[in-house]
């Protein structure tokens, strides 16, 4: 059961809306002592509770974590981190496509004789078509 958060403040009160002030004291889970007024009302989409304080505005703050949704989820195998080093073919002759290689930080590895170098370059020089497996 998910309700709207209620905010009670007084009137001309300015609440502080920057969040890097703020600093967290503690973390509560669910189930521990001082959340049972929590579990009572969100069930088991309470997650935690927290008490924060914000040493600019001289205030103390309790926040809740809930869950507002819940599907389910298929990793996609298909997808390539963009920090993974991946090896492309370049071919003799293709000068300008080494020069850009290179450029961006590519490595030469003479044993497998392809070009090594993180898979967000290969994307953005345009060459995931050239992408080889090692062997």
């Amino acid at each position: 059961m998910l309700k709207a958060p209620q905010m009670i403040c007084k009137m001309n009160e300015k609440i502080n809306h920057n969040r890097t002030k703020i600093i967290t004291q503690k973390t509560i889970n669910s189930g521990r002592p001082g959340t049972k007024k929590w579990v009572k009302e969100y069930g088991s989409d309470f997650v935690c509770m927290r008490y924060k304080i914000d040493p600019i505005n001289k205030r103390k703050l309790k926040t809740i974590e809930i869950i507002v949704e819940n599907k389910p989820w298929v990793k996609n195998d298909q997808k390539v981190p963009f920090n993974k080093i991946v090896g492309i073919k370049v071919k003799y002759g293709e000068v300008h496509i080494g020069r850009m290689v290179r450029s961006v930080g590519g490595k030469w590895n003479r044993k497998e004789k392809i070009w090594e170098l993180p898979f967000g370059q290969v994307q953005a020089l345009g060459l995931t078509n050239r992408i080889v497996t090692k062997k």
